[in-house]
Parts: structure tokens; sequence; C-alpha cells
């Protein structure tokens, strides 16, 4: 057997083993995962739409859903559960970015590098998760609106610093506008079995699909353009985490009305990632 053949045969068994049911399972409980944390941040961000979120206490995003997961029976075992299947999230678009998504393009260098980007992304979302699950109440659960002060107040601190920050607010918005541009036209339908749906699944799916997808589509541009704002004025007040950037709606001349339709749009992006859980091609 010549080397060519041997290098085949041992990217087949790889592929293989990039294909096999066990990361097939740890990508479906990923998208379960992510769910929950979007169904909680949309009850969260409700909430605070219509004054129910003890006084600014509770923060609409993930530390605040963790947060809240805390508080509930077997809190603890289900955060450990949640930061384990974040973890096989993980794995699986690791496996993607090694081997190529499914489809006739998963293989492009452009499909594997957005998918070892997701890797890293869900890798540092699972260990958040589990080092809160540990009892680090620091990781995960922490203000976002600070963190992301925090941050941006270092970097502009940096010789070209307002460049980054203002690049990076571009790249967020620009990711924004296109995750809403992507959902709006029903892109996702080429990753899921569509045809094994029946019309009202594929009808929740569409409903859930645009909407969630527009909804979150529209925070992360929102949060880019405050990110670009504080470059331009120099000043890392201006940038926001999650949870101001969704307060920020209910500042708008629609009032907490704004809010309480991006709200239900988390939530519906929640539902969404379930139907990914059982529909996804995987």
């Amino acid at each position: 057997m010549n080397i060519s053949a041997t290098a085949r045969k041992s990217h087949g068994k790889a592929r293989r083993a990039g294909d096999s049911s066990a990361v097939e399972a740890a990508g479906r409980a990923g998208f379960v995962a992510r769910g929950v944390i979007y169904v909680l941040v949309g009850v969260l961000a409700l909430r605070i739409a219509f004054g129910g979120d003890g006084g600014g206490e509770k923060q609409a995003d993930r530390g605040g859903a963790l947060a809240e997961i805390a508080q509930k029976p077997f809190g603890s075992v289900l955060l450990w559960v949640l930061g384990v299947a974040l973890a096989g999230m993980a794995l699986w678009r690791l496996s993607e970015a090694a081997f190529g998504a499914a489809g006739p393009d998963g293989r492009k260098a452009t499909k594997r590098l957005a998918s070892a980007g997701r890797a890293v992304f869900y890798a540092f979302v699972s260990y958040s998760v589990l080092m809160f699950a540990a009892g680090d109440r620091g990781s995960g659960s922490g203000s976002g609106d600070s963190q992301s002060k925090d941050v941006t107040a270092q970097v502009l601190d940096i010789s070209g610093g307002r460049w980054l920050v203002g690049a990076a607010g571009a790249v967020i918005a620009g990711a924004g506008l296109w995750i809403a541009g992507r959902a709006a036209l029903r892109k996702f339908h080429k990753h899921l079995r569509m045809g094994e749906m029946s019309p009202a699944e594929r009808r929740a799916v569409d409903i859930t699909g645009v909407f969630g997808g527009v909804s979150r589509g529209l925070v992360f541009a929102v949060a880019g353009g405050f990110a670009v704002a504080a470059a331009v004025k120099a000043r890392s007040g201006e940038a926001k985490g999650m949870d101001d950037t969704l307060r920020s709606f209910a500042t708008t001349p629609a009032g907490p009305w704004l809010l309480a339709l991006i709200a239900v749009g988390l939530m519906a992006f929640g539902l969404f990632s379930w139907a990914n859980a059982r529909r996804r091609k995987i």
C-alpha cells in the first residue's frame, strides 16, 4: 500500500470518528443547552421591560440566566449538565473544523474556519458555566456590562486602541446584521431536515427561526454600534454588554414594548435552538 492510499485510509477513519454518533449526540445536547440560556435571557429581559427585575438587580445576559438556574431546585446539577452540553457543542464544532460540516460545501476552508471560531467560543462559554457550577460565582455570572466596559477601557489605553475597539465593534455589528439577514431569508433551511417535518412543525420552525434570528442579530448589531461609539468618543462607558444593550431598547420612542418584542424574540430563538437539536443535519 502506497503512502497516499495510507493517508486516504487514515483520513477516512478520522472522518468516520468525526461523524460518530457520540459527536452527533454532543452537538444536539449543545443546541438544547443554548436554547435554555436564550429562553432564560428572554424571560429576564421581559421582566425588565415591565419592571419585574427586582429593582435592576437581575441581569438579562448569560450570567443572569446562570444565577436564575442556580436558585432553582437541583440548580447546581442543572448547571453541570448545561456546562457539559455546551462542551459537547464545542466538540461538534471542532469536528466540523477538522473534517468538514454536513452539506456539499461543508469542507470549504471558510466553513471550517468558521466552525473553529465557534468551537473556541463554545469552549469558553462551557468553561464559564462549569466554573460557575463549581462555585466560582464570578465566572460567567458577573455583569457583562461591567466586563465590557473594563475590557474596552483597557484596550482604549493602548496605542491604537481606539482603532481596535472600533474595528471590533464594526465586526460585531456586521455579524449581527449578517445573522439577522440570513434569518430573514430563511437560510437555516439548508441546515435542517425540513423534509421530515410536518407542515405545522415547518411553520413553527420558520416563525421561531426568522423572528428569533432577526432579534438575536439586532442585539448583536446594536451592541457593536455601542462599541463603535466608545471608540469614536474614546469613552469606555459607551460600550455595553447584553444587559445594557437590551435595556437600551426600552429608551427608544417605542418604550418597553420594543424591549418586550426583542425579549420574546430571544425566547423564540431558544425554541429554534431546540428544533435544531432534533432536526439539524449533523
